[in-house]
């Protein structure tokens, strides 16, 4: 096998190819690492070919184990170097397949297995410390060993699909749940979620507290960004139903998740110092996706206009609104999306909670917020209709589409207004409080039966933009 000292494999003879049990067109041309640091197994067989290549001044004859589909096999490595015109260029390396004699010879084998192990150790924990413990995605890992300028801070403009996911009311289950269970039950809805954001082509970026930051469009090229992401969305939210069972067989509280997406041209790349380094994007494109994710109530998905407009497959939208986030110029149109066409055929269930009309409007008092902070005095209201995920309520007082409230509910209930019309304001729970099923009891709340009654709104009405 020769090796130039760029670590581009120069030529490998049918010997070396059967000895490896690897096709030409597998390695020929390509990175020596990206060919071998996959399997972790081969650490001690790639730290010695690493060494051979970098430590130029230094000829090597070394024994160390090599797997393949098939076993374990014994390798002899000897070196010299790749030459042209009397100038070194690279190495050449001779391997011997030794596994019969090395069987036979127990006392090597012994030695070998502790030499394996130490320099196992060694490699896997260089390896961890100057390329896994800085990237998350194996995409972006491969991108980065089969690009000559992988390692460089720096970046470049690209046009993508940006999603922000959030678990709601993360903060009360928080102060009620024991560390180890909130932990257990946290990972769990990572893993699960993730399953959805690989099947289509995410990039998770990082977890943010109880939220994610994911990319679709990158590192790996793809025209259906747009389409992907509102695709693994639905994917995430279907999922959520598999999640809370989980969650219900250990006595753990049921979870529910907002998500948006946005889509535009960003800064994507190396961000950070020499010593510390993050692949991601930055621009306002980010920073506004986090604004729309705070518009989206348990179980929604928001998508903007820039994304809708690059899907080119059939979109259920259940509604469309103008906010205006703060940092914004303007307003944004934003759709609350359920279902996306061929090829993907995704849809949400259809929706069962439904608020019941109660015998009698049930007073309460509740507070506008900014961000997690209430501002102003209380307000008052009157609930005609409620469920355990929403409610439907009358106001004195002038109130938009997009509001988070916090009702005078035990600890505090905690809103978001999804829809208002003349009087009446339709509210989506975010976060409920413990005792949240004594009061749906104390307040009339009976479960609705298939004639049962239903006070509800249709889409539109006022929102922020109403008043400008």
């Amino acid at each position: 096998m020769a090796i130039r000292f760029d670590g581009r494999i120069e030529l490998v003879n049918d010997a070396a190819l059967s000895i490896l049990e690897r096709t030409r067109e597998e390695l020929e041309g390509r990175p020596f690492a990206s060919c071998f640091f996959i399997n972790e197994n081969n650490d001690p067989f790639t730290e010695c070919v690493l060494d051979v290549i970098y430590m130029k001044g230094r000829r090597q004859d070394r024994y160390v184990p090599y797997y393949t589909d098939r076993g374990r096999k014994e390798l002899r490595i000897v070196s010299s170097y790749l030459k042209e015109e009397s100038e070194k260029v690279g190495v050449i390396l001779v391997i011997s397949d030794i596994t019969e004699l090395t069987r036979m010879r127990d006392a090597v084998i012994a030695m070998e297995k502790i030499r394996r192990l130490n320099e196992s150790l060694s490699l896997r924990n260089r390896v961890l410390q100057e390329t896994f413990g800085r990237y998350l995605s194996d995409d972006i890992v491969r991108e980065i060993l089969e690009s000559p300028d992988g390692w460089k801070l720096g970046g470049q403009k690209r046009t993508l699909t940006i999603m922000m996911s959030d678990i709601r009311g993360f903060t009360m289950l928080c102060e009620r749940m024991e560390p180890q269970d909130l932990v257990t039950m946290v990972n769990h809805y990572f893993s699960e979620m993730y399953e959805e954001i690989s099947r289509y082509n995410g990039t998770l970026i990082e977890f943010l507290g109880d939220g994610m930051f994911v990319i679709f469009g990158a590192p790996v090229t793809t025209q259906a960004h747009a389409s992907d992401a509102v695709a693994a969305a639905i994917g995430m939210q279907k999922r959520m139903k598999a999640v809370n069972e989980w969650n219900a067989e250990r006595g753990f509280e049921p979870l529910s998740m907002g998500i948006a997406i946005n889509s535009d041209e960003v800064i994507l790349g190396n961000i950070g110092s020499e010593r510390r380094t993050k692949y991601g994007v930055l621009g306002a494109p980010v920073n506004l996706t986090g604004r729309l994710e705070s518009y989206a109530a348990g179980g929604q998905i928001l998508i903007s206009s820039s994304t809708r407009d690059l899907i080119r497959e059939e979109v259920t939208v259940d509604f469309t609104r103008n906010v205006s986030p703060k940092g914004v110029h303007g307003d944004i149109t934003i759709c609350g999306v359920s279902g996306i066409g061929a090829p993907y055929n995704l849809y949400l269930d259809e929706k069962t909670d439904r608020p019941v009309l109660l015998p009698a409007p049930a007073e309460v008092k509740y507070y506008l917020l900014d961000g997690k902070h209430v501002i102003g005095r209380s307000r008052k209201a009157a609930i005609l209709s409620v469920s355990e995920g929403q409610a439907v309520m009358e106001t004195e007082e002038e109130i938009f589409t997009c509001d988070n409230l916090k009702l005078d509910v035990g600890d505090g209930l905690y809103a978001l207004v999804t829809h208002t019309e003349n009087d009446l304001t339709t509210i989506r729970f975010t976060a409920r409080p413990a005792g949240f099923g004594q009061w749906l009891e104390q307040i009339g709340f009976r479960e609705p039966t298939d004639n049962g009654d239903y006070a509800g709104l249709e889409t539109g009405g006022k929102n922020h933009t109403d008043e400008q």
